[in-house]
């Protein structure tokens, strides 16, 4: 059948259903590079207005997921699981979690991202580290997970690309926060993992695409439900990202984060979203031992150890693990301080992340790079007490003019009161 893609885009500007017909036509000839990026930026923004049925969304993913290769990981002797977050600010959770659940003999086949929006990406923190390689073929792909148990990686040119120009298209035009387009990214590239088990972390909050409790909850049955039409067990963790997850917000920052959290040395929060996480992912694998279990891996050191042959084989230097000062620093620093003693009642990750983001930690056009020096270490979050003059956050940057341009929103993130206030509630709910 023939199909026009400025029909289609008229028809789902109207409010209109897409035929699955059309669909796949449309995901093939955006992929084959027949229809041009700005066509497709108008049927996304579309759908970001209107969304998709339930029945166009299966054929959107479907479309996705069989968009190139799918993985065939049957020769792994482990049960495999893998998580994925929809994006927070200072979410560096799957570089530690990977290596702990691996370690305690489940396969980690993970597939990540880069940041969208204001949220920072797994890729862009992992390659901060010196020489690692997140771009892997399938076979590569499949010759570490099967030494080591675990891969942190990218897409292959080869698998659901489709996604991976759409991601970078969804980013540079402002319709990242879309439940159809999230649910059918994250899945797409989750289906074609081969995978036994999925957990999903759905961010809420003002730091997240999902700042209503009930989208959230949306996103995270349409993920699971999709994940049960093609025989894969999901659970969905729906998680606070009112305010930045652990202590650090950038890319080097995040890594060196991460290693406290491997040696049982992270901030509380980051810690036990970690540990709950590697739990869960051990039942959906079917391993027994749960949080004890969990917990031996990094007391005894193999969790950091097999982040260590991970880095190792994906040509990255794994002398950053004992020398963190290896990562990328920034050359120049500021401090953000408190205006009145009191207690913090807000730090708000959406304000954070977006400067961040435009310091140069993260992409404000399809084909910018990354400064992967550029951080924010915060020392006072939500019910901590300050005194007036304390420092709120250190900032690390390398251009003067662009920090210059952030400084006012940044001190903007934090309100401070004379009451106390509780720490807010980490995991909202599990959806299964």
């Amino acid at each position: 059948m023939e199909f026009n893609a400025v029909e289609l885009i008229e028809l789902k500007r109207d409010g209109g259903g897409l035929p699955g017909e059309a669909i796949a036509w449309l995901i093939d000839s955006y992929t084959d590079g027949e229809v041009p990026d700005y066509q497709m930026a108008a049927l996304l923004m579309a759908i970001f207005h209107h969304g998709l049925d339930e029945a166009e969304l299966g054929a959107w993913t479907e479309a996705m997921l069989h968009s190139g290769e799918v993985m065939d990981l049957s020769g792994i002797g482990l049960p495999k699981v893998d998580k994925h977050s929809t994006g927070g600010v200072g979410d560096k959770v799957s570089i530690p979690l990977a290596p702990i659940v691996a370690a305690c003999g489940v396969a980690v086949p993970m597939m990540s991202g880069r940041g969208l929006g204001h949220t920072g990406g797994t890729l862009d923190k992992l390659e901060s580290i010196p020489g690692y390689t997140t771009g892997l073929e399938p076979e590569r792909f499949r010759s570490i997970l099967s030494e080591h148990g675990v891969v942190l990686a990218g897409q292959s040119e080869a698998m659901v690309p489709a996604d991976r120009e759409i991601y970078s298209l969804r980013d540079a035009t402002a319709t990242v926060p879309s439940i159809p387009l999230i649910a059918s990214s994250i899945m797409s590239k989750k289906l074609a993992e081969d995978l036994d088990g999925l957990l999903l972390d759905v961010k809420q909050g003002s730091g997240a695409f999902m700042e209503d409790i009930e989208e959230a909850r949306r996103l995270a049955k349409t993920m699971v439900g999709i994940g049960s039409t093609h025989g894969v067990e999901v659970v969905a963790f729906i998680t606070a990202m009112d305010q930045p997850l652990g202590r650090e917000v950038g890319n080097a920052n995040e890594v060196r984060e991460s290693i406290e959290v491997l040696r049982g040395e992270g901030p509380a929060d980051l810690t036990e979203l970690t540990l709950t996480f590697a739990e869960a992912m051990l039942q959906l694998g079917g391993v027994p031992g749960g949080l004890d279990r969990v917990m031996e891996a990094v007391e005894s050191g193999a969790a950091v150890d097999k982040f260590r042959g991970l880095v190792a084989a994906h040509g990255g230097d794994p002398a950053v693990i004992e020398q963190p000062e290896r990562l990328p620093r920034a050359r120049h620093s500021h401090t953000i301080e408190a205006s009145r003693a009191g207690y913090v009642h807000r730090c708000d990750a959406r304000t954070i992340g977006i400067a961040s983001t435009r310091m140069g930690a993260g992409r404000q056009r399809k084909e910018d790079g990354i400064d992967h020096g550029v951080g924010i270490t915060l020392h006072a979050k939500i019910g901590d007490q300050v005194a007036q003059g304390e420092a709120l956050a250190t900032v690390a940057f390398n251009d003067p003019d662009l920090f210059e341009s952030q400084h006012d929103r940044l001190a903007s993130a934090w309100s401070i009161g004379e009451d106390k206030t509780d720490v807010p509630k980490l995991i909202v709910e599990r959806v299964s």
